[in-house]
């Protein structure tokens, strides 16, 4: 059985995975949602990017957990794919949940040439964090009004330093076996860079028609997909 190991996206928590634990462990799995530092229940304590990496290769160790699925949803795939070269012959697969991708040398805000002057106007807006954001902002993705309300309020600023201090990869992220998992009403097409490593034999892709935060709104959907790259290995 696999060990999922999963990360949300910014402002969010190990609590945004409520919905999908559960499909995972009624089938056998085990499962293992992070709250990164800084967030959630865990703010307060100072974060860097480097921190989060440092997370999740931390409980993977302290947990001695082998046959990982390491899964990163939006902003967390930058720290889950460092991470799952740290992790040696424990990783089974990465999967992106229309993530960010780490690139060496290049942080989150580098990937957003139009938004990072908003970005970092926010962390210097918000005394070192990016705010989150309103209700409004999650229009068109899928989401009931239940759901948004859920993910605004339980949204915590997000330490402006991980989004800042730039990856550090030794190796071509291609080389990973992973699977990325496309959000349609977010986009039609991945990034430009995750095209290229789609490129990879060892990459593959997976459509979602729901938008940018599938943990709620397709979390049965989401599941199934993460059970079907914990069988690819």
């Amino acid at each position: 059985m696999a060990e999922f190991v999963m990360a949300a996206g910014t402002w969010l928590g190990a609590w945004a995975w409520d919905e999908v634990v559960p499909e995972l462990r009624a089938a056998g799995h085990g499962t293992h949602p992070l709250t990164l530092s800084g967030l959630a229940d865990k703010q307060g304590v100072p974060a860097g990017q480097r921190t989060h990496v440092q997370d999740i290769v931390g409980e993977i160790e302290r947990l001695d957990l082998r046959d990982v699925v390491l899964v990163g949803h939006s902003y967390a795939g930058i720290p889950v794919g460092q991470a799952a070269e740290r992790i040696g012959d424990r990783l089974t697969r990465v999967v992106f949940v229309d993530s960010n991708v780490p690139a060496d040398g290049e942080s989150f805000v580098s990937a957003w040439p139009d938004g990072r002057a908003m970005v970092e106007g926010s962390i210097a807006e918000h005394n070192g964090f990016w705010a989150p954001l309103a209700a409004p902002d999650f229009a068109g993705q899928g989401l009931t009004d239940a759901q948004i309300t859920r993910i605004v309020t339980g949204s915590t600023p997000h330490p402006g330093a991980t989004l800042t201090e730039p990856a550090v990869l030794s190796r071509p992220l291609g080389e990973l076996p992973a699977t990325y998992v496309k959000c349609l009403l977010d986009g039609p097409e991945p990034n430009a860079d995750v095209v290229e490593l789609l490129k990879s034999e060892h990459w593959r892709l997976v459509e979602m028609h729901t938008g940018h935060w599938p943990m709620f709104s397709e979390p049965r959907e989401l599941a199934r997909i993460l059970l079907g790259a914990a069988v690819e290995g």
